[in-house]
């Protein structure tokens, strides 16, 4: 495989996994019924309702994805051990999210008459195992790209690969300006003498 595409597949495998975060992010995570309750009610509490730093995680996983391609080297096998870190920190905080007593915080926190009910019952969704999958599927993104990142092209590694070529001194040809421009080259750099 080449590097090229090895770092295309990586910033998918990123992608979907920060996707998915933000995915169940917006999904209800956990209802929370009180039927002893003054008046008997019913919350549901999303992701974010339960903190929400697994969706901010979820967007700085994002924004290192963008950094993956902008930079090259060793830089970018830290930008790999930062969205590993994104990825395990989406893991746990999507686990933590959805412990008892932080849902009936949530709830509580939301409506003042769950507090009076006595012992409501918490019902947790499956929507916080998608966001710790995306966080476990992001970090093998991450630590893909701190161990193999620094030998992927730059963004600009094609204009790098050759010393540029020079028309001949009377190639005055339009076609050849078009050409030169194609190749990455500053036609008006070379017109003046200078490389």
């Amino acid at each position: 495989m080449t590097p090229g595409r090895e770092r295309g597949l990586t910033a998918l495998l990123c992608a979907a996994g920060s996707g998915l975060a933000l995915l169940a992010a917006g999904r209800t995570w956990a209802t929370v019924a009180a039927e002893g309750a003054i008046t008997p009610l019913t919350r549901n509490l999303s992701g974010g309702d339960l903190g929400g730093a697994a969706g901010a995680l979820g967007l700085a996983g994002l924004a290192g994805l963008a950094a993956l391609f902008a930079t090259r080297g060793r830089v970018r096998a830290g930008v790999g051990v930062l969205i590993a870190l994104f990825g395990a920190g989406i893991a746990y905080a999507s686990a933590a999210a959805v412990r008892r007593s932080n849902v009936l915080s949530a709830a509580g926190d939301e409506s003042t008459l769950l507090t009076f009910g006595g012992d409501p019952a918490v019902d947790v969704s499956l929507w916080w195992l998608v966001s710790v999958a995306g966080g476990v599927v992001l970090a093998v993104g991450g630590l893909v790209t701190a161990v193999r990142g620094a030998r992927w092209p730059g963004m600009s590694a094609r204009y790098e690969r050759a010393a540029p070529r020079r028309p001949a001194a009377g190639d005055d040809d339009p076609s050849a300006m078009w050409k030169t421009l194609d190749r990455g080259e500053d036609p008006t750099a070379q017109k003046n003498g200078r490389p």
